[in-house]
């Protein structure tokens, strides 16, 4: 079929890989334009940007598709169908019916749980057991067309949201050939989204990465796990006589019922008392450094049992100051 893929980040680069090899003719790829990036925030091309290069293919970086000419323009690539992967970009509806066959999104989720922008990370910290890699029909309500195809993968209780990614990007792209392949022999199927179990995934916030250990523990490993490795959720804590920030990649719940209050360090291997329970962290990562196993974190920064860490700064007032590490 004669394809225009819409698509950013790396999680599109397995579809649009899977589209070339399948065979299609991808006629035109739209992304994000370059924006600045890196300590140097020198202007970066997106991954899909670079990776159309590579292949030769023509790139169109719009800043809006709701003008005249930028939609005389897609109609112009003469388009059977428009592949859409995490393009960032609304369609407006004269985009969304240039192409004969219509637009088709991949979406990380079991819709309509998680529509939205960020349903892999929202699946994870709501503690869900699964979640769902789906090709849908694009229409003019967000993440609302009729469901193609879906794959259900389930979530395991340490999976981060870098793992899972990953996953539904290559489980994704093989559903996104198959639907291509069944519309092009005239067999695909829609199937119109259920009015029950509609949730949002709203973007997230940078408020939401700072982790409380007030929560019960079972919710702070689902945060760690749902922000890990970008953007990362993290903590404080005093460290030669500065404050500084530390993200927690990996953590493990412990089945314990500390009497130390919240966001006491429990012993001299990172666990840590939460509102009930507590976590062990696994693997963190310092400001401007790679990230490291605990025991290796440990070895340059002696943060012992009963070093406090430091409170949400709403709550600094009401708390004691936390101890200095090892204190």
């Amino acid at each position: 079929m004669r394809v225009v893929f819409m698509g950013t980040p790396a999680f599109a680069l397995p579809t649009l890989a899977g589209i070339l090899a399948a065979g299609h003719e991808v006629a035109a790829v739209y992304t994000q334009p370059p924006r600045p990036a890196g300590r140097g925030m020198a202007r970066s091309k997106s991954p899909v940007h670079r990776c159309a290069e590579c292949h030769g293919l023509p790139v169109f970086t719009p800043l809006t598709l709701r003008s005249d000419a930028e939609t005389l323009t897609f109609a112009g690539h003469r388009p059977e169908v428009a592949v859409v992967v995490a393009y960032g970009l609304i369609l407006p509806l004269k985009v969304l019916q240039a192409p004969r066959s219509g637009c088709l999104n991949l979406h990380a989720s079991a819709l309509p749980r998680w529509r939205g922008a960020a349903p892999i990370q929202r699946a994870i910290l709501a503690g869900d057991a699964e979640t769902a890699a789906t090709v849908m029909r694009m229409e003019a309500g967000l993440d609302t067309g009729p469901i193609c195809l879906m794959e259900r993968v389930p979530i395991g209780a340490d999976t981060t949201a870098g793992e899972l990614h990953d996953l539904l990007a290559q489980r994704g792209a093989k559903l996104m050939v198959e639907a291509l392949g069944e519309l092009a022999r005239g067999h695909l199927h829609y199937t119109p989204q259920p009015d029950a179990g509609v949730t949002y995934a709203a973007k997230l916030d940078k408020d939401e990465t700072r982790l409380d250990f007030r929560q019960p523990a079972r919710e702070v490993h689902n945060r760690v796990r749902g922000l890990s490795p970008m953007p990362g959720a993290w903590f404080e804590v005093r460290h030669e006589d500065r404050t500084e920030r530390i993200k927690l990649l990996r953590a493990a719940p412990l089945d314990a019922t500390p009497s130390a209050p919240p966001g006491t360090i429990l012993d001299d291997a990172l666990a840590v008392a939460c509102g009930a329970g507590a976590v062990r962290m696994l693997e963190v990562q310092r400001s401007g450094r790679k990230p490291m196993a605990a025991s290796e974190f440990l070895r340059g920064f002696p943060l012992g049992a009963g070093a406090r860490l430091a409170p949400p700064r709403q709550d600094a007032s009401d708390s004691a100051s936390p101890a200095r590490p090892g204190g």
